[in-house]
């Protein structure tokens, strides 16, 4: 069974940083893509950024120079590095990892940026 277990975020001020740590389990074969999406208040949920096995990534625009996101194959694990982080990137984020035609997610960690 497929497990995605999430970590990190939390409340930070304008202008800092936060890490997202999402962890999969239940794979033989490990993952194909990994990424993170973020659903807002009254919002559509929406890609923020994903990754590959081979180490392609792909991101939203509104994220580009300031969110990094990485992963350790041996780990099944995916990283989001968030900087310059600004109030309109509150929102719940969500992990995914695919197996095959499957995607899983996690349970979702809470972003908050407010002074």
């Amino acid at each position: 069974q497929v497990q995605l277990v999430e970590s990190g975020g939390g409340l930070a001020q304008p202008g800092g940083s936060l890490r997202l740590s999402c962890a999969a389990s239940g794979s033989s074969f490990g993952f194909g893509a990994m990424g993170y999406y973020r659903q807002a208040p009254g919002k559509e949920r929406e890609l923020v950024a994903a990754i590959v096995s081979g180490g392609i990534t792909n991101y939203a625009d509104s994220v580009k120079g300031r969110f990094t996101i990485s992963r350790d194959n041996a780990k099944d694990t995916v990283y989001l590095q968030m900087s310059s982080l600004k109030p309109e990137d509150t929102a719940v984020y969500y992990c995914y990892a695919n197996r095959g035609v499957s995607r899983h997610w996690g349970q979702g960690t809470q972003v908050t940026v407010s002074s």
